[in-house]
């Protein structure tokens, strides 16, 4: 068949558009939907056909972009939506040229805002997806997220101090800078250490990975995501001992985290206790109930464990986690340094959630269970894994999308953080402001 092209410009964007004729179809598989996720971390691109695609990649650092060319393919409508995709807010991708770069190639180029480190990868068919073509921007100069939680701290000191009656006076008794008359020369009263107490919440699932799906569309990772975006706002406005909290979110929207980075985010913040936040499922709309679960390095603690372990660790392979840049002697490292405390610590935790999970609502298991969750594996922090409640029973599917329960869940959880903290208190550290 004779197929009709014509190569339009568009004036100011630069964008090569090809007219076809009917057979607008990959010849090595055909294109069945692209999808962009933009986030603060890195902006995804995903081309999804029924077959593998071959591929070839070149980036550019000045101005930078990538091209990359897939081989054996006419441009198709549904490639063609690449350019509607980005939006303004993307804070890497600043616009997609698309084009039939040569008779049997189509050559999309990803004009960048800034130097990025891309990451070009092929997934095989699992679950909904078929065959995946995945592009990750991650920025060559990512914000460092301790620095900003402290920012925010120093932010909100200024503030008080600019609305207190006399800033220059309050400013001068809280730095000590002049003694008061009757202060003792031998004995000095201690100064209180302020220091940020950094609870890294974790919702789970995200982007290409929907998580369960409740008998009636809902979908987890939205669910789990507005939970946590509720109980950040309560820590933030928490205090331990006189020294602040602050929630420091894996994703706060709607993108793909691999479990490991899930786990190195909360690293890199020092935290001193990570909350995994899920929503349960089953074949059946029976179960029903929250749960907590905490890691295992000996084994499940029960069968149910082990296939909630199981079914959670496989969110790489549905979201579509790039393995071949995984560290094995890091993840080993990881697994190794899961120590006897950290695991006692994060039983305790577990125990003050569940007990006051129990007070609004029924609980699938009276007490915490062990497996081997990978989002559970950061050294020295104390990680739970919550279930929230069993999206796939319609009662709780339909509780868990109410604002209403979502801010009791919200409560409780914050409740038994402070519990945890008052038998627990976070040890000094060097993180101070």
């Amino acid at each position: 068949m004779k197929r009709r092209q014509a190569i339009k410009h568009l004036s100011g964007a630069g964008i090569a558009v090809l007219t076809l004729g009917r057979a607008e179809i990959a010849w090595g598989g055909e294109i069945v939907a692209v999808r962009m996720w933009p986030s603060p971390d890195y902006s995804r691109v995903t081309i999804e056909s029924d077959a593998a695609l071959n591929y070839t990649e070149t980036f550019v650092a000045d101005p930078p972009r990538l091209a990359v060319d897939i081989q054996n393919m006419v441009l198709n409508p549904a490639l063609k939506e690449l350019v509607s995709k980005v939006v303004p807010e993307d804070p890497n991708i600043a616009g997609v040229r698309v084009g039939q770069y040569a008779p049997n190639v189509v050559r999309l180029v990803f004009d960048l805002k800034r130097p990025v480190k891309p990451q070009v990868f092929s997934l095989t068919p699992i679950a909904p997806y078929q065959n995946r073509l995945v592009f990750d921007l991650y920025p060559i100069d990512a914000l460092d997220p301790l620095e900003q939680l402290i920012a925010q701290r120093l932010a909100q000191i200024e503030t008080a101090v600019a609305n207190a009656a006399d800033p220059l006076g309050d400013l001068i008794n809280q730095k000590g800078l002049v003694k008061k008359p009757n202060a003792s020369a031998t004995a000095p009263t201690p100064q209180r250490t302020d220091r940020i107490i950094v609870v890294t919440l974790d919702p789970g699932h995200g982007g290409e990975d929907p998580g369960a799906i409740g008998p009636n569309g809902t979908q987890e990772k939205d669910v789990v995501l507005q939970i946590a975006l509720k109980l950040r706002d309560r820590i933030n406005q928490s205090t331990v001992n006189g020294n602040p909290l602050r929630a420091f979110m894996t994703r706060d929207a709607d993108y793909f985290v691999p479990l490991q980075q899930r786990v190195k985010k909360a690293l890199r913040v020092d935290s001193d206790l990570m909350i995994s936040i899920h929503a349960d499922a089953f074949y059946t709309p029976r179960p029903q109930g929250a749960s907590i679960f905490a890691l295992s390095t000996k084994g499940a603690t029960s069968a149910a464990a082990r296939w909630m372990a199981s079914k959670e660790n496989a969110a790489d392979l549905v979201g579509g986690a790039n393995l071949e840049t995984k560290d094995a002697q890091v993840n080993q490292a990881i697994i190794d340094m899961s120590t006897t405390a950290q695991i006692k610590d994060s039983l305790r935790l577990g125990t003050a959630m569940l007990g006051e999970l129990g007070r609004i609502g029924n609980l699938h298991k009276p007490r915490v269970e062990q497996a081997g969750f990978a989002v559970l594996k950061a050294p020295d922090v104390p990680s739970v894994l919550v279930e929230t409640a069993f999206i796939s029973n319609p009662d709780e599917e339909k509780r868990l999308r109410s604002e209403a329960y979502q801010n009791q869940l919200a409560d409780a959880l914050m409740k038994g953080i402070e519990r945890y903290f008052e038998s627990n208190p976070p040890l000094a550290r060097s993180r101070q402001i």
